[in-house]
C-alpha cells in the first residue's frame, strides 16, 4: 500500500506566494535594518522558487540562469547592505531605520 504523492507545478507556487508574503510583511513592518534585509532575502528566494519551477515544468534552463543570476545579485546585496549598516551603527549606534534621519555631508 504504497501512497505515491506528486509535487506539482501549485505546491511550488503556494510555496513561493508564502515566502513573498512573509517577506513583504519583514520589509513594511519591522524597524530593524537586519530583519528589512532577511525579508529582502525572502523575497529574492520566493522569486527563485518561481523561476525554478516555471524552470522544471517548461523543460528549459532559461530558470536556472535567471535562478543563479539571482543568487549572485542577493550575495552582492547582502555584503554591501551589512557593511552599510555596519557603517550606520558606528555612525548613530543603533540599526533602528526610523531613528535615522539625518544626513552628513
Amino acid at each position: 500500500m504504497e501512497q505515491l504523492t506528486h509535487i506539482g507545478l501549485n505546491h511550488y507556487l503556494t510555496i513561493s506566494a508564502f515566502l513573498l508574503g512573509f517577506g513583504l510583511f519583514a520589509v513594511m513592518t519591522r524597524k530593524n535594518a537586519i530583519v528589512i534585509l532577511m525579508g529582502v532575502e525572502l523575497i529574492l528566494n520566493a522569486a527563485n522558487i518561481n523561476f525554478l519551477a516555471f524552470s522544471k515544468y517548461n523543460g528549459d534552463m532559461a530558470g536556472v540562469m535567471f535562478s543563479l543570476f539571482v543568487i549572485v545579485l542577493a550575495a552582492a546585496e547582502a555584503a554591501i547592505a551589512l557593511a552599510i549598516v555596519i557603517n550606520i551603527f558606528k555612525l548613530f549606534r543603533s540599526v533602528d531605520v526610523s531613528s535615522i534621519d539625518t544626513l552628513k555631508e
